[in-house]
């Protein structure tokens, strides 16, 4: 990339967005994340991962709570007196409030809340763009979604021209399926030549015609010949279609007994001897067994939500459990606590399906600012 673009990344969580974001041609240059544990992780992982691929990287710049700290503070603070006319704002609002499993309680949640203070930052602060993501609970009942474009109609849609899709990392060669919603926007003022969408599928709101990624593997859950379960200890064939990158396989270690880089950071066995469980039983609310020549389902560590090697007697790794998002081996956590390190993987984004995103905004940004802005 000839010009690095300046981020600031909100709900930072695990870097995994801001990874993607990285390795796209993007700069972070301020990033919060209130839960204190979560930004040591992010720390370790992003300081590791990027020191070996010699990334420009940001540690937490703030663990307070964006609600405590005002606009003005987190620009200066970005950029000094020096505020660039192209930078931007990611970020992953809390999402338990609107998740299948969570309580149900959407905008009105403590969480939920957050979504709306991301979209106030963006309006009080004018980045020249922002991209949000979250889970498909946002958009899947009407009310919620009614919500969200309320929002949008009051914060963002005056001055930014906007595009949403539901994007599933599968497609984008990540073992798992998982679906996240991506809320784009791109500044009028300074992306005079943005077309809006005619054909738009919220007609709630106009959106604009941003080009999103093009999946590698379309429709990849119901296009190859997946196979169903199989009795513990029995060995599979793999079936011939069935691209090797989206199956847990290719994320299983494969030496048994050698410790290195979180290989074998993973919970006591004792609780793991679940030999009744068949290979590819990932239907259960915990104790989910997953199947070797198949892809994993959503991640969401915490909460007693276990899952189990295919064909060993334990629970995955960390480092399995890393690589079932997308993230690269050299994101290297410290020992310390596990269930923490286990729901931040599970909050994050694929960083495959991050990258592919981030790709998309760069290009925009390249092709339409208006540079006399």
């Amino acid at each position: 990339m000839s010009e690095r673009i300046p981020i600031v990344s909100f709900f930072s969580g695990g870097g995994f967005l801001d990874m993607g974001f990285i390795q796209s041609g993007f700069d972070v240059v301020y990033s919060n994340e209130f839960n204190k544990k979560f930004a040591k992780i992010h720390d370790d992982g992003i300081e590791s991962w990027a020191s070996f691929y010699n990334y420009p990287y940001c540690k937490i710049t703030s663990t307070e709570s964006l609600l405590h700290i005002s606009p003005h503070t987190i620009i200066e603070t970005a950029f000094g007196n020096n505020k660039p006319q192209l930078w931007g704002i990611i970020g992953g609002p809390p999402c338990q409030d609107f998740t299948m499993n969570g309580n149900g309680v959407g905008f009105d949640g403590e969480r939920g809340k957050m979504t709306k203070l991301f979209f106030n930052r963006i309006r009080k602060m004018k980045p020249s763009f922002f991209v949000m993501e979250n889970v498909v609970g946002l958009m899947l009942r009407k009310e919620q979604r009614k919500i969200l474009f309320d929002i949008l109609k009051t914060y963002i849609l005056d001055d930014y021209y906007v595009d949403i899709r539901t994007l599933n990392a599968l497609e984008f060669g990540v073992p798992q399926y998982r679906q996240r919603v991506f809320i784009v926007g791109f500044q009028k003022k300074q992306f005079p030549n943005l077309k809006t969408n005619n054909q738009n599928v919220y007609p709630e709101i106009t959106t604009f015609c941003f080009e999103w990624p093009t999946p590698k593997y379309p429709n990849a859950w119901k296009k190859y010949d997946w196979p169903k379960q199989n009795p513990f200890g029995y060995t599979p064939i793999k079936p011939q279609n069935v691209p090797i990158e989206l199956c847990v396989e290719s994320c299983l270690l494969k030496i048994e007994g050698v410790a290195n880089q979180n290989e074998y950071m993973l919970f006591s066995k004792k609780a793991n001897l679940r030999e009744d469980i068949c290979e590819g039983d990932t239907k259960r609310r915990s104790f989910k067994r997953l199947h070797r020549y198949r892809y994993s389902p959503t991640t969401c560590f915490g909460n007693n939500e276990i899952f189990l090697h295919p064909y060993i007697n334990r629970r995955i790794t960390v480092r399995e459990a890393l690589r079932i998002q997308g993230v690269d081996d050299n994101y290297i956590l410290e020992d310390g606590e596990k269930s923490a390190k286990f729901k931040v993987i599970g909050n994050g984004v694929p960083v495959p399906l991050a990258v592919s995103v981030a790709k998309q905004v760069y290009s925009t940004c390249m092709a339409n600012i208006k540079k006399e802005c």
